[in-house]
């Protein structure tokens, strides 16, 4: 029963591409590197497996519950090659596992809501639910498992079926995945697709598909919005994003520095709800960096099989490049590394925790999303000051505030532009609860029965009262 598109070029070898463990900087293994022109044959037996899918919700619930059970059996094996490929400590990829096993369960038990409508009239209006048809999910490198089964959980219990896309950097645990999933989900289900672009330009734009989920830069999320338009296709898109940590000016340093630390740095600061940037008051900023950048300078990197590495490499040669390159830029228009600012020698992908003190306002450092193990740490001299630069980038997917006065920071968190705010924590989501991000931070709700919603349409069947109406 396959779950991974196969190689289709009988009497040729199939083409393939490389996948490198970003510790070692080494390929050490290829995927199928499929072609668009396969991509109608994938939607076509996605669109007849719909069909059979849709029509059962019980065997739904049955399926994905299995397979999350199927997931949990397979961890070693799917944990082990997701560090492989993405670089991660093991004991991260453990917990995408874990995260991953938890969404389909969650997803298995969560049911659409029929609605009756009463407005007077002498007749029986209700709103019932039905599914979308095949849903192309594009899935970037950073979380490979957990957003393809944030996105793949609640649309297979809607009654979608899914083409999944990973990352070329990280398709092979996706791939370990779909034949994992291939042992308790009907065929053509939920089929994974592997290769380079214009591979998910193609998916995108596909007239079969009526649902496109992705996860990735704005620029590429712009262009998958494009392509899903032109079949009026839904698109959800979760577009990355440059969250701001406020301190405030009670906050006790040493007793957030931990958390506030690893709110940035987890999986190599390549989060897209990770802390990208610090505002701390003008008093407090040189203990804020100072107390960053000791964790920053003696934590344990390396290769994330070593099971002493906290953090790992950045995953691929292209974005270590551009994190070598915005700090540059940043150290030449004035900014100081209170903790690392280079790539470190020897082999892989691995750049210094880094902690940027005296960074200009305007820096793309601050600007932009850095996706990296690279935090700057900015002063500010009033409150109003510190809220306005929080809100001063085209991106609102998230921010946090800090302080010991919870209602003083609830007040504050009000006043930033964003998804979710955090008071003492940051980049927690519970599977219940919605996630969306504002301004170039996204379009569409994931998570929560809000994500589920997101794979239904409306039907509404109106009946009268009386037989004679």
């Amino acid at each position: 029963m396959p779950t991974s598109e196969p190689d289709r070029f009988p009497g040729r070898r199939a083409p393939r591409l490389a996948v490198v463990d970003p510790a070692t900087g080494e390929v050490f293994q290829e995927a199928p590197d499929q072609q668009p022109d396969a991509l109608d044959a994938v939607v076509d037996r996605s669109r007849r497996a719909w069909h059979g899918w849709r029509a059962d919700p019980a065997a739904r619930t049955t399926a994905l519950r299995a397979a999350a059970g199927a997931v949990e059996a397979a961890a070693d094996d799917l944990a082990r090659l997701l560090t492989r490929e993405q670089g991660k400590p093991l004991a991260e990829s453990h917990a995408e596992i874990v995260r991953t096993a938890a969404r389909l369960r969650y997803f298995a038990d969560l049911a659409p809501r029929t609605r009756q409508i009463t407005d007077g009239r002498p007749v029986h209006s209700e709103i019932r639910w039905r599914p979308l048809g095949p849903v192309a999910a594009i899935v970037p490198w950073n979380f490979p498992l957990q957003l393809a089964a944030a996105k793949f959980a609640p649309a297979l219990a809607a009654g979608n079926t899914v083409v999944l896309k990973p990352s070329p950097f990280t398709p092979l645990a996706t791939r370990l995945l779909g034949t994992v999933l291939a042992t308790v989900l009907p065929e053509d289900v939920l089929t994974v697709v592997t290769g380079r672009e214009p591979l998910g330009a193609r998916l995108a734009s596909h007239p079969g598909i009526r649902h496109v989920t992705f996860t990735g830069s704005v620029p590429t999320g712009r262009a998958v919005a494009h392509a899903a338009a032109a079949s009026l296709a839904r698109a959800t898109l979760e577009l990355g994003g440059n969250d701001a940590a406020v301190l405030l000016d009670d906050v006790e340093v040493d007793r957030i520095a931990d958390r506030l630390f690893w709110a940035a740095f987890r999986n190599c600061g390549q989060v897209c709800m990770a802390v990208k940037r610090v505002y701390a008051p003008a008093r407090l900023h040189a203990q804020v960096v100072e107390a960053l950048a000791e964790r920053a300078r003696t934590v344990a990197v390396g290769p994330g099989l070593d099971p002493d590495t906290r953090l790992g490499p950045v995953n691929n040669a292209t974005q270590l490049a551009r994190i070598e390159q915005i700090t540059q830029r940043a150290l030449g228009d004035g900014a100081r590394a209170a903790a690392g600012g280079h790539r470190l020698d020897g082999p892989g992908y691995f750049f210094a925790p880094t902690i940027l003190t005296d960074v200009p306002p305007d820096s793309s450092m601050v600007t932009e999303e850095q996706f990296g193990p690279v935090l700057p740490v900015l002063p500010y001299r009033s409150l109003d000051e510190a809220v306005d630069a929080a809100n001063g980038t085209g991106f609102g997917l998230g921010g946090s505030v800090w302080s010991t006065d919870l209602d003083r920071a609830e007040a504050v968190a009000g006043r930033l532009e964003c998804g979710t705010a955090w008071i003492n924590h940051h980049a927690e989501l519970s599977l219940a609860q919605p996630f969306a991000g504002v301004k170039d931070s996204g379009v569409g709700v994931a998570g929560g029965p809000w994500g589920l919603y997101g794979n239904l349409r409306p039907f509404v069947v109106h009946r009268p009262q009386e037989a004679g109406w």
